[in-house]
């Protein structure tokens, strides 16, 4: 069992690119004295669910504080962030390499990122839809992708192109996916389109809910969409990062090894200056966040909560931004 653990940890710490560290405990939230004013996020959809758990466990540990809380999409955080909008930036993507030099342009200095959780992104497909064998990597981009840069050699617009008959054989395939604004968009277009174009006949959806629901009227319907959003309506493909590899659900434990296909951190970015304390709001919101309190929201809002080791990784972060401050 011990050797499996390891195993485990060691995987997981390859395929999300981190370092093994020794096991840690995950520390408690302790309330600090009174806090007040206004605490605004605006950013990923994805992490709507969670968000709004962290804001009301942080109002009832400090009910003078003001809570907005805006989920249109990945790509709202930054202009929020540069603007002064928001305090926090929620993204399940990280920034674009425009939307940190816009960044730097405004204040002279990145922005600060922390990993909060972590989550798969599913494959969804009607409940009547008899594909259960999954697909692969390839596959996906065949049929999503107008590019085809996974090297699929033709494009898939039927179900019967992956194996089914008669009244499938020849049924189009109705495609439903994200739009530009959403970090799941981008993500997907990364790892399952190998960053090719998306076909122009994906019907896109500014919410990740609305994904699922339309799949689940639609009986010739696939879609892209967060794991935890699964329903009776619809089923979850499994998935195979190519021919040859096994078919993995989006399992908690497939998810925090790594080893299925489409697992990805999500982040929280905030403003805060070189050599300056970050604003208490922020600095008590992050820290309950990274603590079993908040990773428990996690879990209870569906995303899979950070290991030990990875938010031993994020707390070293934030001392080496705050420590030497406080003893200058």
């Amino acid at each position: 069992m011990i050797k499996q653990f390891i195993s485990v940890i060691f995987m997981a710490a390859t395929l999300l690119n981190c370092p093994i560290l020794l096991a840690e405990p995950i520390p408690d939230y302790h309330k600090v004295s009174e806090l007040s004013g206004d605490l605004i996020s605006v950013g990923s959809d994805t992490l709507a669910h969670p968000m709004k758990l962290w804001m009301q466990e942080f109002k009832r540990l400090y009910p003078d504080v003001n809570i907005q809380v805006e989920s249109k999409g990945s790509s709202t955080a930054p202009s929020a962030l540069i603007e002064g909008r928001s305090q926090i930036g929620p993204m399940s993507r990280k920034m674009k390499k425009a939307e940190i030099v816009a960044f730097v342009k405004k204040y002279g200095y990145k922005p600060t990122f922390f990993r909060v959780a972590i989550e798969a992104v599913a494959v969804y497909v009607n409940k009547r839809n008899p594909l259960h064998r999954g697909l692969t990597i390839q596959q996906l981009d065949a049929i999503f992708s107008a590019t085809r840069k996974c090297n699929a050699k033709q494009e898939i617009t039927t179900w019967g192109q992956l194996g089914l008959t008669g009244y499938w054989a020849n049924l189009p395939i109705k495609l439903y996916g994200r739009n530009a604004l959403s970090g799941t968009h981008s993500f997907f277009q990364t790892k399952a389109l190998c960053n090719g174009a998306y076909k122009k006949t994906i019907h896109e959806e500014l919410e990740a809910k609305s994904v699922i629901q339309a799949v689940s009227s639609s009986i010739n319907g696939i879609a892209y969409s967060g794991a935890e959003l699964k329903n009776s309506d619809v089923r979850v493909l499994p998935l195979a990062k190519r021919i040859g590899h096994n078919f993995l659900m989006p399992s908690k434990k497939n998810t925090l090894s790594g080893q299925y296909p489409l697992t990805r951190f999500l982040y929280i970015y905030v403003n805060i200056a070189p050599n300056q304390l970050p604003p208490p709001l922020v600095t008590e919101f992050i820290k309950m966040i990274l603590s079993n309190t908040g990773q428990s929201l996690v879990e209870k809002a569906g995303h899979v909560p950070l290991h030990s080791k990875f938010i031993q990784r994020e707390l070293r972060k934030w001392n080496s931004i705050t420590t030497p401050l406080l003893y200058k």
